[in-house]
């Protein structure tokens, strides 16, 4: 594993305890350029989460949360006249930053969740004619409550997709349960991270995750798969070529995290359903056989036969 990454690992498991994988998957989806739909009951440690990986990592941040009355021109900013300079002047919005933690996202109404989407997935924003480009790198932690809908506006799937994983954190088991209430009696651990890189380190690892090396056997595995999710006769909407392209890029760093500069099946594998399972929209049919779309994906992973060859090495 590549040394940097390993310490950045560290650090935050200093702080979020016994969620060892859950760390390893939010470091692959900002190393694979991507967001991260962080999906939970309230209290399990995703704020906890997104502000230890901001403060280890270096990066500017800011902290929205998410109500009914959240207009857009609070997250890409607004234009006001400057009487000094004779001129519109741009204020800059909370999408202006590194890591934009966005707290309750379904919480918004579909306008301001649209517009933050929007940002996402084309890197800028623009407002009254002027396009900003948003900083370098820029990623969204936003997390949304499953229990419970009043007052709450779902993401509809075209929204969905533009999160590159999708995941949930879960219930400490009862020792680490102990562990947190002991280490938080007289402080809080926020308070003792240390930044181990900053933002101009995190492009350059970004940019090694891009260079890992993916063999032609691997590409055709991923279509297959996908292929695999828009045939099945439970799902009425299966992976698109954006969550294939996902795909492809978390594989890639999750071998340069496993400390390899090449991808091989098992990281296909292993990403598949964090990826993919959000991207599913079921059946009727799936819905009454109680079927969900992790099984679904997990049975498709037993049906397509990864390539054999060990060749995966770039020659």
């Amino acid at each position: 594993m590549n040394e940097l990454t390993e310490r950045i690992q560290q650090e935050i498991r200093r702080v979020v305890l016994g969620k060892d994988e859950a760390v390893e998957k939010v470091l692959m989806a900002i190393l694979a350029k991507g967001h991260v739909l962080l999906e939970d009951v309230p209290g399990v440690g995703k704020t906890t989460m997104a502000m230890s990986f901001s403060r280890v990592l270096g990066l500017e941040t800011r902290r929205v949360q998410f109500t009914s009355d959240t207009m857009p021109s609070d997250i890409l900013g607004y234009s006001v006249y400057n009487k000094d300079r004779g001129e519109m002047e741009y204020k800059k919005g909370a999408v202006m930053t590194n890591l934009l933690l966005a707290d309750e996202i379904n919480r918004t109404s579909s306008k301001t969740q649209s517009a933050l989407l929007e940002a996402m997935e084309e890197g800028h924003v623009t407002v009254d004619g002027v396009t900003y480009p948003l900083p370098s790198p820029f990623v969204v932690l936003a997390t949304q409550n499953p229990v419970g809908s009043a007052g709450t506006t779902a993401l509809p799937n075209s929204q969905l997709d533009r999160f590159i994983i999708r995941m949930s954190m879960g219930y400490p088991d009862a020792k680490t349960q102990s562990d947190i209430m002991r280490e938080r009696h007289h402080e809080n651990p926020l308070d003792r991270v240390q930044s181990v890189t900053d933002a101009e380190g995190l492009a350059r690892l970004i940019d090694e995750v891009q260079q890992t090396y993916m063999a032609d056997e691997i590409y055709d595995y991923i279509s297959a798969l996908v292929e695999k999710t828009r045939t099945n006769p439970f799902v009425v909407l299966g992976v698109s070529p954006r969550g294939a392209l996902a795909l492809c890029r978390c594989a890639k760093a999750r071998g340069f995290l496993q400390g390899r500069d090449y991808v091989l099946p098992e990281d296909v594998q292993a990403v598949f359903l964090s990826v993919c399972a959000h991207r599913l929209m079921l059946s009727s049919k799936a819905k009454l056989h109680d079927y969900t779309a992790e099984g679904l994906l997990a049975a498709m992973l037993d049906e397509v036969k990864a390539p054999e060859s060990r060749a995966f090495k770039k020659l």
